[in-house]
């Protein structure tokens, strides 16, 4: 209730009251029905941006509730004479609660009718403030619910481990990383590849200006290939094949090290990790925002986000993002062109949950970038300036994709959720330019062959399961069971033209050949089938956790020749297993283990074997890894010690055959999350030890694979500047070792570090929430090789590039 009087401060109390009656008035009048209406709830996962100036506690917290929607009231003299620091920045509304609440000795605390109020915060027997968060839904909180956020947004308490679903990063019996919209929208993000550039243990070896993002996670190639390897809401084959961009991300999630239990077979083989992209949906909060940007040189764009809830208890919703961009890159006679759509539909039930996805995209490039490889003979020379683009400027790209997923779920009751999802994508790619140009000499001298490529990319996928939560005595189990059904078709036309001469540091002009368009036909075709079982035992309270798993995979293949007859099938299945331990004996500090495996499909000895055509079981890749989270409250540390090992098929003595082994160990230490009152770090420090410790050339065995760093370092750092409020300074550095080009070690990237630097400013323009932000990447305008791929094609880096962009919520 409200008390009508206070000894101290009538006009504050007054104030306080009449805002709290305000903000109860506007919370029972926000829907077109006062009796169906159901007041907002403080939510960890949606992020918005606030500008509430300091001023009494009372007051400060009545315009929060108004603003955000919630049922408020309180007894005034709980507030009386307390002062709020306000609040300006993006925040999820549980954290902007307890910011407000900060210093006050008070915590919000839900009511059973959805509404809240303040009640003093709970103390230890010394008298002092406990320790231990508040929680401030009443509610638990749903399988497929976004885990909350760490206090400034950038990073999310936890994150999807494929078929297991949503888990918490303290109960997670693996190293993970979940970046969230708002890290995306501040540090400028145009593709997964740039939001991935914040994580120690991933390392892009795309070109910057190519047509392809690809990635090594703990010493090991993903996306390399014409079949993408990035999972979109939990499975494969929807996510954009080539390049994924943030506009339709709401969180950018890594597992780190194999996962074929968890996800099934990655359908390009790699086994260093798995991304997934977390689609947006449409928020608990009404949100229109537009965002205009501009890059170096004169990359232009503009950004529409959308998102809206209807019916009578707001059970559907839609999102909408679309963007364009266009004009000249930082980049020598290049210019790009993209343009994005995507929807999002989605059905709130009290037991039914569906969800509709939709993604177009294309870009377009004029003279698009290409990596780089070497004669075996000649040293690796210093790289140019990224700006200088070798690719003639007659050489053109464009890509196309096309995706849509359709998810459900469905409580038959408190224990036991069906859930199936069904979909699939598209991707055309059109393109007239130098092939990898191949440096000739010390002098920088390049020798590429152009040619007009098409490859045409068609992925479907299916699966089905039930998760059921029971006890047995005192042991509680979350079991999870899954069949699954993925199937992917390539098509591919080539047709080459006669060989471009050029130079590293002063490309020269030639003329543009006459190349015909060829036909795309298809090329190979492949079906990863497989049912998995997986089942996470509870114990003393939760203190202890036992996760075991298997998945039986089916890998069948076909390959043909032009003419479209079946040149070599493949068909074989193998079984992989989970075993991961989570022991938490303080509350704040989590050890685990895992053993899981990574799956990649065996070869088939080449024509060139006296064993040709002979078929070898998939490949499997073991991991082991230990380690330790400890979390602060506003800010986690965690600490891993792994080893994988990878074999290969190799060609020795004519005999094609089993024999080749890369073995990575490694140390990851990373922090992220708010280590003081508006100072944000992110960052990490992965050690590799990776070997070839098998192969049939004697020469190359204890040899380092081609682009794996004894060392890779990132550090971010945002700062709330006490003296503008509102205006946030922000910076960067990125480190890696030394690279091999070569199995045989003789040619060798130089190490390298990156800087970038940036602010932003949050404000209020007509009452309108708006950010403008800066970011230059590469201040210093380094020159380097960035990386390799696993074929040992290196890229040039980035080159100093200036980022603006400015949004406006509506």
């Amino acid at each position: 209730m409200l008390v009508a009087r206070s000894p101290h401060s009538d006009r504050s109390l007054k104030l306080a009251v009449r805002s709290a009656l305000l903000s109860l008035a506007l919370s029972s009048v926000a829907t077109p029905s006062a009796l169906a209406a159901t007041p907002a709830q403080l939510d960890g996962a949606a992020i918005r941006t606030f500008n509430i100036v300091p001023g009494p506690l009372g007051a400060t917290l009545s315009r929060f509730a108004v603003e955000t929607g919630i049922a408020l009231s309180f007894q005034p003299a709980l507030t009386e004479g307390l002062t709020s620091p306000g609040l300006s920045g993006s925040y999820s509304t549980q954290e902007a609660a307890a910011r407000l609440l900060s210093g006050s000795g008070l915590e919000m605390v839900a009511r059973s009718d959805g509404s809240y109020t303040l009640a003093p915060r709970p103390t230890d027997s010394a008298g002092g403030l406990t320790l231990s968060q508040t929680t401030i839904s009443a509610t638990e909180a749903r399988p497929d619910a976004l885990p909350a956020v760490y206090s400034g947004g950038q990073v999310a308490r936890g994150g999807r481990l494929g078929l297991m679903g949503n888990k918490d990063l303290m109960d997670a019996p693996f190293s993970v990383s979940n970046y969230t919209s708002t890290l995306i929208k501040d540090q400028q993000a145009v593709t997964v590849a740039d939001v991935l550039e914040r994580d120690s243990s991933v390392r892009s070896t795309g070109q910057t200006g190519g047509v392809v993002d690809s990635f090594f996670i703990r010493g090991f190639p993903v996306g390399e290939g014409n079949l993408g390897e990035l999972a979109f809401d939990g499975v494969y084959g929807v996510a954009p094949n080539y390049r994924v961009f943030t506009e339709y991300a709401e969180r950018i999630e890594v597992i780190k090290g194999p996962g074929a239990l968890l996800y099934g077979m990655s359908p390009n083989s790699g086994v260093g990790g798995v991304i997934n992209v977390v689609p947006k949906r449409s928020l608990d909060e009404d949100l229109t925002r537009f965002t205009a940007s501009y890059g170096l040189n004169t990359q232009v764009g503009g950004h529409v986000d959308i998102s809206r809830r209807f019916g009578e208890g707001r059970q559907f919703g839609v999102r909408i993002n679309g963007s364009t961009q266009q004009g000249d890159t930082a980049i020598d006679n290049q210019s790009r062109d993209v343009d994005i759509g995507a929807i999002s539909l989605d059905y709130q039930g009290e037991r039914l949950r569906t969800t509709l996805d939709l993604i177009s995209q294309k870009e377009q490039f004029d003279a698009p970038s290409r990596p780089f490889l070497i004669d075996p003979s000649v040293k690796v020379p210093s790289a140019a300036n990224g700006r200088i683009n070798v690719s003639q400027d007659w050489g053109w790209a464009e890509t196309r994709d096309k995706a849509a997923l359709l998810g459900a779920e469905y409580d038959l009751n408190d224990a036991l959720t069906v859930f199936a999802h069904a979909g699939g994508g598209k991707s055309n790619v059109a393109r007239m330019s130098d092939q990898t140009p191949t440096i000739l000499n010390d002098a920088g001298d390049t020798s590429s062959t152009p040619g007009y490529y098409k490859f045409e990319v068609e992925r479907y996928t299916v699966d089905a399961g039930a998760r059921l939560r029971f006890d047995t005595g005192p042991v509680s189990h979350s079991a999870t069971l899954q069949v699954t059904r993925y199937q992917d078709e390539l098509s591919r036309g080539i047709i080459s033209g006669p060989r471009v001469l050029s130079n590293l540091y002063h490309p020269i002009d030639r003329p543009k050949p006459f190349i015909a368009e060829p036909d795309a036909l298809k090329v190979s075709e492949t079906e990863l089938s497989g049912a998995a079982l997986a089942d996470t035992l509870s114990m003393m309270e939760e203190r202890l956790q036992v996760t075991l798993g298997l998945r039986k995979q089916n890998i069948k293949s076909d390959n043909y020749n032009a003419a479209g007859a079946v040149t070599t099938s493949y068909d074989e299945s193998k079984t992989t297993p989970l075993f991961g331990v989570v022991v938490k004996p303080w509350e704040h500090v989590s050890f685990y283990y895992n053993y899981i495996e990574g799956l990649s499909k065996g070869d088939v000895a080449p024509a060139t074997a006296s064993n040709s055509g002979e078929i070898f079981a998939p490949y499997v890749s073991r991991q082991q890894e230990v380690g330790v989270k400890i979390d602060y409250g506003t800010f986690t540390s965690t600490l891993s010690l792994f080893q994988i090992k990878k074999p290969s098929g190799e060609l020795a003595s004519g005999v094609f055959s089993v024999q080749g082994e890369q073995r990575n160990r490694g140390v990851e230490l990373n922090v992220f999350g708010e280590i003081a009152e508006g100072t944000r770090l992110l960052g990490g420090v992965t050690l590799l030890d990776a070997e070839l410790t098998k192969t049939g050339t004697a020469a190359n065995r204890g040899n380092t694979p081609v682009g794996v760093p004894e060392v890779q370092a990132n550090l971010w750092a945002e700062w709330d500047t006490p003296w503008i409020e509102g205006l946030t300074l922000t910076s960067g550095a990125i480190y890696t070792g030394s690279q091999y080009v070569n199995q045989a070690n003789t040619q060798e990237l130089d190490p390298w570090t990156r800087f970038d630097i940036g602010a932003r400013y949050s404000t209020r323009i007509a009452e309108h929430p708006t950010t403008f932000r800066a970011t230059v990447q590469n201040v210093f305008d380094r020159e380097y090789w960035s990386g390799v791929a696993s074929y040992g094609a290196f890229s040039q880096g980035s080159p100093r590039t200036l980022q603006l962009s400015a949004s406006v919520d509506f």
